[in-house]
């Protein structure tokens, strides 16, 4: 099937569906077909804007045979020269198959890797970070589990994030992240590597995991670090270990067992559906290669070099010298790279 013949069936079938919906179909049907327009809609109008562009590119050609009005043709040609790929470009960025986890709520997981409590250190600066873009981009950042270090360091730290295309715009976030810096508690100026490892799951909807409660083992014991007399008298932490998987979550952020409950069943959802996701992707070898990263956290896929005051994506090979705007959270312009190198090998592999 043609590009033409593509455009066609989209402009057909979002008239037949606005058709149906002004007949009055049923309840199932109404829905189905209402979130069926709402997603081919946005298309259907790029392709309306691409069409009446290349009627006007037809109608300067056609001028420019009149002396008297070649100038104008040939200005109008100018400008539909810049319009008319633009808007074809779009339109195929459109037509790429979308992860259906796009749109979805991501669960982030920070934890410190190689290099002791300069990773831990580091870790929760990044976890910050990540916490300061959410809020730039007016995101909810709910923290499901932050276990702190003696120095003040991350030992894990788990939050849910929730708004528009939080996965979409996190989820080449996943890896190794390097930090190379000289440690508060270094002595004599030697600048250390660590790292960090970074996870950035989708949120499962019940629909989408079937957990077996015969499937679960659940341990409850009492919560360790800060909180007082409660952390010594209340099991209120809960464990949760999946059988079939050996996947296990630990909660002890909050004070009732059923909300430490609730929070790592809601995390435990989320990995069991990435490894659904994962199992899928490793079947898809020609996807894979036309994505950015696997989205496994071993991974090493950016370093932060602060004596340089650099961050360099290593996928990319895209460098900043910007480190303390992205360690405020700044960072769109990384993200944005990522997003267009993916559309761009996505775009080459689909032969457009």
């Amino acid at each position: 099937m043609t590009l033409e013949q593509k455009l066609d069936r989209i402009v057909l079938r979002a008239e037949e569906l606005r058709a149906m919906l002004a007949a009055g179909v049923d309840g199932e049907r109404f829905v189905a077909a209402s979130r069926e327009l709402a997603e081919i809609e946005p298309v259907e109008q790029q392709i309306l804007l691409l069409r009446a562009a290349e009627r006007a590119r037809d109608e300067a050609e056609a001028a420019r045979v009149d002396p008297e009005l070649r100038e104008l043709a040939d200005a109008e040609l100018d400008s539909l020269r810049e319009t008319l790929p633009r808007l074809e470009h779009e339109i195929r960025l459109a037509l790429l198959p979308r992860d259906a986890a796009d749109e979805r709520p991501a669960i982030l997981e920070i934890r410190p890797a190689a290099g002791g409590d300069e990773a831990a250190l580091f870790a929760a600066e990044l976890f910050a970070a990540y916490r300061r873009y959410a809020d730039l981009r007016g995101w909810r950042f709910e923290i499901l589990d932050y276990t702190e270090t003696e120095l003040g360091g991350l030992r894990e730290g788990i939050a849910e994030i929730t708004g528009r295309a939080v996965f979409a715009r996190l989820k080449f976030e996943s890896g190794v992240h390097r930090v190379q810096r000289v440690p508060a508690t270094e002595t004599q100026g030697r600048i250390h590597t660590s790292t960090v490892t970074v996870a950035v799951l989708p949120e499962a909807e019940d629909v989408d995991v079937e957990v077996n409660e015969a499937d679960l083992r659940i341990d409850v014991f009492r919560a360790s670090g800060a909180g007082g007399q409660h952390v010594n008298k209340t099991e209120s932490a809960v464990r949760i270990t999946h059988l079939p998987t050996g996947i296990v979550v630990a909660m002890q952020e909050e004070r009732s067992q059923h909300k430490n409950r609730a929070k790592a069943m809601k995390i435990l959802r989320a990995r069991l559906y990435e490894q659904t996701r994962a199992a899928a992707a490793a079947g898809r070898a020609a996807d894979r290669k036309s994505q950015v990263g696997t989205g496994d956290r071993s991974e090493r896929i950016r370093t932060y070099n602060f004596p340089q005051g650099r961050v360099t994506d290593h996928r990319i090979n895209l460098t900043l010298h910007k480190i303390d705007r992205v360690m405020l959270g700044e960072f769109d312009e990384i993200i944005d790279a990522l997003t267009e190198e993916d559309q761009a090998a996505r775009l080459a592999a689909a032969g457009a």
